[in-house]
């Protein structure tokens, strides 16, 4: 009995593969990122990942204003010809939306880059991941951590100073927040869900 061959993606080039690839391979599991030219797959993600970006995309539509930001869940940003993230949930100036076939942003026109940590991701959702949104200049980043079903999110700006990230808050029950808008989230929304 043969085995069936490997698709062809399951080789990577020589130099890594490019941001510009992640359209071009046929059959990639949903969701695969590129993280310095490798790819990465997504696990299955737990109930509470679910819910925790569940609150955090209704809280954060109902503060954006509607004529300058749109939320997006689950859509890469394009950072340079090897990056290539896709980050839980982003926001985004509404004048970037290019069409319903758009599969990536630009990392100028990202306002906000949320990750929802899974046990899988913890060191690209904790260290890998707000290094690269941080030297794209993405100035906002927001880290949500499972506290025994609650969430705990770590809010972050951008030092422009230091192309790296200064946290600003860390939030139990609430965020309530003035950058990059008004932002108020009841994140005890989840334990009704």
């Amino acid at each position: 009995m043969s085995a069936e061959p490997l698709p062809e993606w399951m080789r990577p080039p020589d130099q890594g593969y490019t941001a510009e690839d992640l359209d071009r391979i046929p059959d990639l599991p949903p969701h695969t990122e590129l993280i310095d030219g490798s790819l990465v797959f997504v696990s299955p993600q737990k109930l509470f990942h679910t819910l925790a970006l569940d609150v955090l995309v209704r809280g954060l539509r109902r503060s954006a204003p509607g004529d300058r930001y749109r939320v997006r869940r689950e859509m890469s940003i394009k950072i340079g010809m090897r990056q290539r993230p896709e980050p839980d949930l982003i926001v985004v100036r509404a004048d970037a939306d290019a069409g319903m076939d758009q599969t990536w942003y630009p990392a100028e026109a990202v306002e906000l880059a949320v990750e929802v940590v899974s046990p899988d991701s913890q060191i690209r959702d904790r260290e890998r991941k707000p290094q690269i949104y941080a030297q794209a200049g993405i100035r906002h980043f927001w880290r949500a951590e499972d506290t025994s079903g609650r969430v705990t999110l770590y809010a972050y700006e951008l030092d422009p100073a230091t192309s790296a990230y200064g946290l600003t808050g860390i939030f139990h029950d609430r965020v309530k927040l003035t950058v990059p808008f008004d932002i108020d989230i009841d994140l005890t929304e989840i334990e009704q869900m």
